[in-house]
């Protein structure tokens, strides 16, 4: 599977029946990637807990690759959604805005289960090099073009002045990542309370305000 070349979350189908056993597809195979990995879990595995035969599984999947791919869109998209609706939505001004983002995007990538999947693309990118681009592409680069277009808004209304949009993205997504998220992703013992997220979460608004407010 190439880069450009990615499934939907669930194929389209012509019966809620068989929307609900793609979602129960899912599901299985979601649970089952966290608890043993991208390379120990096999179709059989995932058709068995799924309660599906193998043949009602590949009509839906190609292959354990894209079932993966559709795993990790659908929780994205999810998680993605929640990120633009903080946003969006009015705010007293922007260093609220910003702060409530970066906290947002904190509580969602030390959700356990982010934290699972970003273990097993770690662990076994080397040797299933698409789940390196299945992160990158639904993961990473999706919140960096919605934290783009957010800031370019910005930019054009004045509130911000930004040379370069992108790398701005990749810089307030850096720093979202400090203290917590690392240690989180490494099991050390860190502070994953409220405060300690609004404290991060403050630090990043006030440093990218510093670098990019007019």
């Amino acid at each position: 599977m190439t880069q450009t070349e990615h499934p939907a979350p669930c194929p389209p189908r012509n019966s809620k029946a068989a929307s609900r056993k793609c979602e129960q597809i899912l599901q299985s195979a979601g649970q089952l990637f966290l608890q043993q990995g991208y390379e120990r879990t096999s179709m059989s595995q995932i058709a068995h807990l799924a309660g599906v035969s193998k043949g009602s599984l590949y009509n839906h999947f190609e292959n354990k690759a894209d079932l993966f791919t559709a795993f990790f869109e659908e929780r994205s998209r999810t998680r993605l959604n929640t990120l633009k609706s903080v946003s969006r939505a009015p705010q007293p001004d922007l260093r609220t805005a910003l702060r409530q983002a970066a906290a947002t995007i904190i509580t969602l990538m030390i959700d356990p289960e982010a934290i699972g999947l970003y273990r097993i693309v770690v662990a076994e990118a080397n040797e299933f090099p698409n789940l390196a681009d299945t992160l990158w592409h639904y993961g990473v680069s999706r919140t960096l073009t919605g934290l783009a277009d957010w800031f370019a808004e910005k930019h054009a209304g004045g509130q911000l002045v930004i040379s370069d949009i992108d790398l701005a993205a990749e810089q307030f997504l850096t720093m979202c990542q400090t203290r917590i998220i690392h240690r989180c992703r490494l099991s050390l013992p860190v502070d994953t309370s409220q405060n300690s997220i609004d404290g991060v979460a403050t630090m990043v608004a006030e440093s990218f305000l510093r670098m990019y407010a007019p």
